[in-house]
Formats: structure tokens, sequence, C-alpha cells
């Protein structure tokens, strides 16, 4: 029920139209101020009238907060929802697609914002020139605003744990990385886009990443419907570009065996973590995060049941697996438990060489001290690994890609193979690898021609 609260010449007329997801009410108000000749008794009879009208209008969701702007909820977003609910991975690549969103649309009142305002984005984001790569630069003279401050560049570098080099490139107006730009920005305590502005680069934004920045916005204003800030998405009504769909790439049962003779040479961790990757088929995050209770020695099973990733500002972390279906066991070969047993005994080694240094996390792979090892060290190692081995254009992922397509070319059923990689449906293995299926198809006309040419021809 409405409320009236009459100050001086006005009235104050205010609405609960229920509580947001935290359980703090929501309000809407409204001031109504009377005609000069309006005697009190037709005011009080008027205010009613009119608060009623304005009830029914919050009630219905035509009455919202229309001084909003996209980047003051936004934030808000971020902070009351994004932390709590979205995985490390996701929030980490939502704030990194949030400068450019804000550049575009921040300053738009939400009550506002209209599908022609992300269709103009989109196609903004299509446009040549508009990559950035991480890159970033100072758009303010560092040095000088250190010295105005009073900030010593030696306590900076301990403020924003950053590198010596690192900070005197900014100071001196060089590029840095947008990880490092955060925390340079952080330490002095202003807004990223006050001290630094991405670099842009040469080229086009793939339509994945166009997607990827509809996906945030949908998200944000998906939220904003539900806390009643506005009355509709308008990214229901705009169409991002389809994603391109390129081919996984891949090693053929040739490459895989010359990758194998090739690891022969290399560091027994990095060794065992690719071959794990090429027998089994698991993500390179679900490598990292394996644990030796993870291993059923006696039944030849490894079961995965978690992630490791690396998030920008807070390190190695541990998280969930994909999804639900990617939590699974899948039978390994006898041949990978000898490797894995003999890898076991070469870790052992390395944990007395540092004795109480090490810190036992029961991983399988790890820095020297024992610490989960960063996956991006590991994808750092595999681009130098395959071009001394001389493999081509492949990626850690490649190695995934190479098990399923080797699964797939030997006939084994869709099924099985979804269930290896931890595929929700055999559809999505359809999807992905659709044009091995189809090789594989014709390898069976052939066969099948070839077994009953012969008896159909002598007739």
């Amino acid at each position: 029920m409405a409320t009236i609260r009459k100050r001086n010449d006005t009235y104050q007329i205010r609405v609960s139209v229920g509580a947001d997801y935290r359980g703090e009410r929501i309000v809407r108000s409204m001031t109504w101020t009377p005609p000069a000749n309006m005697g009190e008794v037709r005011q009080e009879k008027e205010v009613q009238r009119i608060a009623t009208e304005f009830e029914i209008k919050c009630r219905d969701g035509e009455i919202v907060d229309d001084t909003t702007r996209f980047c003051d909820f936004a934030e808000r977003w971020f902070r009351d929802y994004g932390e709590s609910q979205l995985r490390p991975n996701t929030l980490a690549q939502y704030k990194a697609l949030m400068p450019r969103i804000n550049q575009a649309i921040g300053h738009i009142k939400l009550r506002d914002l209209r599908p022609h305002h992300l269709v103009t984005f989109y196609k903004n984001l299509g446009e040549d020139g508009i990559r950035q790569d991480g890159k970033y630069e100072p758009v303010i003279d560092l040095a000088a605003h250190l010295k105005e401050k009073g900030i010593k560049k030696t306590d900076l570098v301990k403020m924003a744990g950053v590198g010596d080099n690192t900070l005197l490139a900014a100071c001196k107006g060089d590029h840095v990385s947008g990880h490092s730009a955060e925390k340079i920005s952080s330490a002095i305590g202003l807004p990223l886009e006050k001290v630094f502005a991405p670099v842009h680069k040469s080229g086009k934004l793939s339509n994945r990443t166009i997607q990827a920045h509809h996906r945030v916005i949908s998200s944000i204003l998906s939220t904003a419907v539900e806390w009643e800030e506005i009355k509709s998405n308008p990214c229901h009504k705009v169409r991002p570009p389809k994603a391109e769909r390129t081919a996984p790439r891949y090693l053929d049962k040739a490459g895989a065996l010359k990758l194998l003779e090739a690891l022969t040479k290399e560091e027994p961790k990095y060794r065992m973590a690719t071959t794990l990757l090429l027998l089994t088929g698991m993500r390179r995050g679900e490598a990292m995060g394996l644990e030796w209770k993870d291993i059923d020695f006696d039944k030849a099973i490894i079961n995965i049941v978690r992630t490791s990733q690396y998030i920008a500002r807070s390190g190695t972390i541990t998280d969930e697996t994909k999804n639900s279906s990617s939590n699974r066991a899948i039978k390994v070969p006898a041949s990978l438990l000898v490797d894995l047993r003999k890898y076991r005994l070469w870790q052992d080694q390395e944990r007395l060489k540092v004795g109480d240094l090490w810190e036992d996390h029961d991983r399988l792979f790890t820095q020297w001290d024992g610490k989960p090892m960063n996956p991006q060290s590991y994808t750092k190692w595999f681009k130098g690994f395959i071009e001394r081995a001389e493999l081509g254009d492949i990626v850690p992922h490649s190695l995934r890609h190479t098990n399923a397509t080797i699964q797939i070319a030997n006939n084994v059923p869709l099924t099985t193979v979804a269930g290896r990689l931890g595929h929700a449906t055999p559809a999505t293995t359809t999807k992905i690898y659709s044009h091995e299926i189809k090789s594989a198809d014709a390898a069976a006309a052939e066969m099948l021609d070839d077994i009953f040419r012969p008896t159909r021809a002598a007739k």
C-alpha cells in the first residue's frame, strides 16, 4: 500500500514493490505538487487518487528507477551477484571485457538503453583497429603523478606487486600488460581507465569475441529485470554476429607418434603431463588439477573431479570441473599406469631435494616447492616444445582433439568418446567432430563396398 507524506506544499508518495535477492526493500517514490488554487480537502482526495494510480503502475512494473546508469548497475552486479555466483574464470573473463563495454554504453541510463545502442556497439567491435590484445598504455604522466603525490617508485613496486622494469616502462609511457596496469592503478587509488587505456591494434575482433561481449551485457541486464530495475532486456531483441566455426587442430596418428618420440628428451613433469593429455583426452585444467588420490592403480581408473585455473590477481586456483558431465572416471591403459608410477618416484626424489620447503598438495604437477603448477606455465613450455619438435601449429587443447579424432577413426562408439571427453551428450561430440565423423563414415562405406563388391559383381 502506498504511503503519503506531506512536506510543505508537496506530497511524497512511496510504494514498496518487494525485496531484492538480499532481502532489502525496493521502494519507488514520486513527488506531487498540487495547483496553488486547490483547496486542502480537494488535495487530499487528489493525492489519494494519484497514489493509487502510482501504486498500480509500480506493481505492474511500469515505474522503475530512471537514474541508474549501465556502468553503475554493472558495478553493483559484479559486487552483489558476480563475485558470489560466477565461477572464478568466468568472473575474470567478464571483468576483462567491461572497460570496452563501459566505454561504449556505460554512460547510458538503464531505462534509455535500446537495441540500437547494442547494434552500433557490436558493429564497432567488428571494425578494423578495435583489437587491444591485452596491452595498455598510460594516459597520464605517471612519473609526474607519483612525484606530485609523494609516492616513491620503490614503494609502489611493493604495493602493486609488479617488477621494477614494469613500473619503469609505465613511467616512460611504454606498454604494459593489462594485469600490471590494473595492479598499478589499484595501488595508486585510481580507476584503470583514469591511468591506462587499451592499445588498439590493426585487425578485427572475431565474431566469437563479439558474442562474449553480448553475453556479459545480457547477463547484467537480465538481472536488472529480475531486480525490477528495468522492464525488459534489450539484448533479447538483438542478434550478435554468428560465431565462425573453426575446425579443431589436431595431430594425425603419425604426428602423435612423433610427439611421443620427441617427449623422451623433455623434463619428466612436462613429459608426463603431455602423455596424459594425449592418452586420456582430458582438458589442460583437469590434468593440472589431478591429485594422486584420484588415481586407482588397481582398477586402472583416473577420476576427474576438479580443475586448476590461473586467474589474474588471484594466481592458481582450484575449481570445480566445467560441468556435471565433466566429473567422470576414465579407464587408462596399463602402459600409462607404468609411466605414472615412474613419475611418482621422480616426484618423490624432487620432494626430498627441497626438504621442509615442500608443500604437500598431493598434486601430480607442481612447482619446485610442491605448490600447484600454473597451467599457463605448461602452455608456455608446450609452445617451445612444439617448435623444437616441428609439429606444426597446435596448442595443448589439440591433444584432446587428437585423442578424440583417433578414437572416432578407429570406430569407437560416439557415446564412449563423449563419456571419456566429459561431453554432456554425444550431440556435443558430433557437433565438434562432424568432419572427422563424416570421414570415418566414408571409410566404413568403402570397407563395406570392398567386402561385398566381388560377390555382387559375379551375379
